[in-house]
């Protein structure tokens, strides 16, 4: 009987964990899931005879060096940083390992001791990075296998709350790690263009917005993610005009998120001074000059060059950054501030849904014609635990998993899911959990301008 060892039951690992209890007898495997917290991961695999939960420590390397020993297979839900440390130990023991989160730098490094280990260390496998990289590769292979030429390619995912459930005037709630989601875009953006290079650094980043169309569902806003250019050597596009990656939102967000990154509400790197006896409205009016003639209110307003009567600062009072309510908490970055303002008011209700929205667009050359296809996926989760999110990010990572346990799959080294073996089967298995793409194919003007 083979062991996976699952390593963090945070939310994200709701739908994964759930794929393998279901499926314990019939892959004869044994699970193990740990966590920081053995109470969460007992939750998860309390009904599986083959399962046991336990308290995990990442940094223990006598607990960690057992576990990894003893396991078939390790599949890393921890948080990205940690990822390293365990792919190291994988390697030292010679067990395969999947994760969701994107390649490092770090990881890449470990290539040549994963293949001289006969290993593979599958990064990316969720939904972003996941998802959209399987979709993508499958119809630019399509394309390719036509004989046609590929010249633009755009792709953007978002984590939304579904329709009739996003009740407030930022029509978002945390559908994700918040932190993650408070430091969105620190990165900037690096993409292409039709044809020129285009850098927009963090402090722009949620002006500079464009706008997409989802079927059934209207228009959205996209901002850039992090670096598209690599992804011209990872999906083999040397000779594009466009190349952009982008994080979805409804209209109006980034707007009033822009307010936060130009007060410098989401730094990161200090810690401020005395926040267990700082009130919300006294963390806003630290960013703002001292005058004790207007409210801060006011302040903000002029300082945003907005009215105190607009949408925008409607969204920011319903916030509560005004409120005189203290943070009672010590030792916290701006950004940290911020965040536990935020986990107060963009929380998911217990009967909540969220909703997945990832669109790519492909253009390319047909008989002397630029045709355009959209290729649109929109999943809605049950409830504020079987979400959407955790099921997309979740089961790709699950159904990748299998195949490699099953010798499905025999990749090795540092490894992305752009092969077709890995992504033609996940996707078909996704399909039948209503994961799926609808495509709509349309011909564009060839003298496209220049932004």
């Amino acid at each position: 009987m083979k062991t996976i060892l699952i390593l963090g039951a945070g939310l994200s690992s709701n739908m994964l964990v759930r794929y393998f209890v279901e499926r314990a007898d019939a892959l004869k495997i044994k699970i193990r899931l740990g966590d920081k917290s053995i109470a969460t991961a007992a939750a998860k695999v309390e009904k599986c005879a083959q399962c046991t939960a336990f308290e995990f420590d990442v940094f223990n390397d006598l607990q960690r060096n057992r576990e990894v020993a003893k396991a078939n297979l390790v599949i890393s839900m921890l948080p990205a940083r940690m990822h390293p440390v365990v792919a190291r130990t994988c390697i030292r023991y010679g067990v395969n390992m999947v994760t969701a989160s994107y390649a490092s730098s770090e990881i890449r490094e470990l290539d040549f001791e994963a293949r001289k280990k006969g290993i593979v260390v599958m990064n990316e496998c969720g939904l972003d990075p996941g998802i959209d990289h399987m979709s993508a590769m499958q119809m630019i292979n399509r394309i390719r296998d036509r004989g046609l030429e590929l010249v633009a390619f755009e792709s953007s995912t978002g984590g939304l709350v579904a329709p009739g459930f996003e009740n407030n005037p930022w029509q978002y709630k945390f559908t994700w790690n918040p932190r993650n989601v408070v430091l969105a875009g620190k990165d900037g953006a690096r993409f292409l263009h039709n044809g020129k290079f285009k850098y927009i650094p963090y402090h722009k980043l949620f002006s500079r917005i464009e706008t997409i169309d989802v079927p059934g569902l209207g228009e959205f806003e996209v901002y850039g993610n992090r670096d598209s250019l690599t992804y011209r050597e990872t999906y083999r596009l040397h000779h594009l005009e466009t190349m952009f990656r982008g994080t979805i939102r409804r209209p109006g967000f980034c707007e009033a998120w822009d307010t936060f990154v130009q007060l410098g509400a989401t730094d990161d790197s200090y810690v401020m001074e005395d926040t267990e006896n700082m009130t919300c409205r006294d963390f806003i009016n630290s960013f703002m000059a001292y005058r004790v003639d207007i409210p801060v209110e006011k302040k903000l307003s002029l300082y945003l060059g907005i009215p105190e009567d607009s949408a925008m600062m409607g969204r920011l009072k319903w916030l509560g950054i005004f409120d005189d309510t203290k943070l009672c908490v010590p030792g916290l970055t701006p950004a940290r501030v911020l965040q536990s303002i935020l986990e107060k008011k963009w929380s998911l209700e217990a009967d909540d849904k969220d909703m997945i929205v990832m669109q790519h667009q492909f253009d390319y050359i047909e008989d002397q014609k630029r045709k355009k296809i959209y290729s649109t996926m929109t999943f809605i989760g049950k409830d504020s635990y079987n979400t959407a999110m955790a099921a997309t990010v979740g089961l790709p990572v699950a159904i990748t998993s299998r195949l490699i346990l099953e010798g499905r799959v025999n990749l090795k080294g540092v490894q992305l899911p752009i092969m077709k073996e890995v992504y033609e089967p996940v996707l078909e298995e996704l399909a039948e959990y209503d994961i799926r793409f609808v495509e709509e194919e349309v011909e564009i003007p060839m003298d496209i301008s220049s932004l």
